[in-house]
């Protein structure tokens, strides 16, 4: 019986790891123990074990989709609906000047001019020099940098009102050095081409200057003007007609590729990056092109969709950003799939390039994770007593003091093992 007598303290320590075991349970640390592919809904909403990096969080509404809307990646804060200023003449400018006088004998037509094809003279052409001027005969310096065409012209009709009969004058651009107008294009030589007197559209200030080099879903354009700065997808241009908006002199357009991407994560179809394949994509298309939602373990109510947001747009939407630092804030956007008008609102909800969707399980996931963790801890310490059993038996049956136990009852105070054989 001695040699039994150290069983309780062996069935205790199987116990005792046991309970160490189940405690995270007991403390309410389930989340820390079992596996998952991201946080838990109730983490996300009540912010739990998220001490690193603070968020917002929003649960999408109509009035987030609207300023999301108004907030998205186009060139309508260049869309003015006025006519761009004429163009004015700047040093290095070629320009011809033709002067046209009622009657012959006057200051340029003479006497005989019956022979001439016509009551005018053509000044040589010139360049509006480093002064910003060009010389007209008898009317002198004649101011042209910062002029348009037609007050260049009404200010040498009134220099030589006085000398000549009538006189008419009619300026015209015969090479433009300085209202010009940048194109870069990935995929082709920069152009830089001359500004039109007339209004002229962006997209067809491109196609004058080749074209966008790289056409598809991946092209972006960057319009920079008098240092103010818009971006929005080419596609935009083709299908929104806000943003083909006029060209200005001194205009900068670039075009490049940027292929857009958004990453899944948790219970959705496809957990990878994946590629726009469009120029713009709705929320709802985004969770259709990863596979939907995975029926049997995914939470329609617990959507996330993670996004860095401009401080501005972050206060629009009524965030409280005195907490963040820096100029973006993270934002972490709530949809409900399980009511069905979060899909109207999933398909109004644009995505941005490098969007992270995220779907929690469902409650009786994570439940039937718990229930299954318990029931291998149960065989743990069911194969461990069972081991320690065989193994005590077995050195009885080698002292020769009794046979293998055919069960041993544990109670809290003491153990109960059946006599030895003589």
């Amino acid at each position: 019986m001695r040699a039994w007598g150290a069983t309780p303290v062996q069935i205790r320590k199987v116990l005792l790891g046991l309970w160490l075991l189940c405690a995270p349970f007991a403390m309410g640390g389930c989340a820390e123990v079992l596996p998952a592919s991201g946080p838990a809904s109730m983490d996300t909403l009540t912010r739990q074990n998220s001490s690193a990096i603070p968020y917002a969080l929003l649960n999408v509404t109509p009035r987030v989709t609207s300023i999301l809307a108004k907030n998205a990646p186009r060139l309508v804060a260049f869309a003015d609906k006025s006519r761009p200023r004429d163009l004015r003449f700047g040093n290095g400018d070629i320009v011809a000047v033709t002067i046209f006088e009622a009657a012959s004998g006057g200051l340029f037509i003479p006497l005989e001019a019956g022979v001439r094809p016509g009551n005018f003279v053509t000044i040589p052409n010139q360049a509006v020099d480093v002064h910003g001027n060009i010389s007209i005969p008898y009317a002198g310096s004649i101011r042209a940098r910062g002029r348009t065409q037609v007050e260049v012209q009404q200010a040498i009709v009134d220099s030589l009102s006085n000398r000549a009969i009538e006189p008419q004058v009619i300026v015209s651009l015969v090479d433009q050095r300085t209202s010009m107008v940048t194109v870069i294009a990935d995929g082709r030589a920069a152009s830089v081409i001359p500004a039109r007197l007339s209004p002229e559209r962006l997209l067809e200030t491109i196609a004058r200057s080749g074209g966008p080099g790289l056409a598809g879903s991946d092209m972006w354009v960057i319009l920079e003007r008098q240092g103010r700065r818009g971006i929005a997808p080419f596609g935009a241009l083709v299908y929104e007609s806000a943003n083909n908006v006029y060209t200005h002199p001194n205009d900068m357009i670039y075009l490049y590729r940027e292929p857009q991407t958004f990453l899944t994560f948790g219970a959705l179809g496809t957990q990878q990056q994946i590629p726009f394949g469009t120029w713009r994509l709705t929320l709802a298309e985004a969770i259709s092109k990863a596979g939907g939602l995975i029926d049997v373990q995914a939470d329609p109510a617990a959507v996330f969709l993670y996004r860095g947001e401009a401080r501005d747009v972050a206060e629009a939407l009524g965030i409280d950003c005195t907490p963040f630092q820096g100029p973006m804030i993270p934002v972490i956007y709530r949809i409900n799939l399980r009511d069905p008008s979060g899909y109207f609102l999933a398909t109004t909800f644009e995505m941005r390039n490098k969007d992270v969707i995220y779907v929690s399980n469902s409650f009786s996931v994570e439940s039937t994770k718990f229930f299954n963790y318990v029931n291998t801890i149960n065989s743990t310490v069911d194969n461990l007593i069972n081991t320690v059993t065989s193994a005590y038996g077995l050195r009885n049956i080698i002292r020769g003091t009794g046979a293998v136990p055919s069960s041993i009852t544990v109670t809290p105070t003491t153990t109960t093992v059946p006599p030895a054989t003589p």
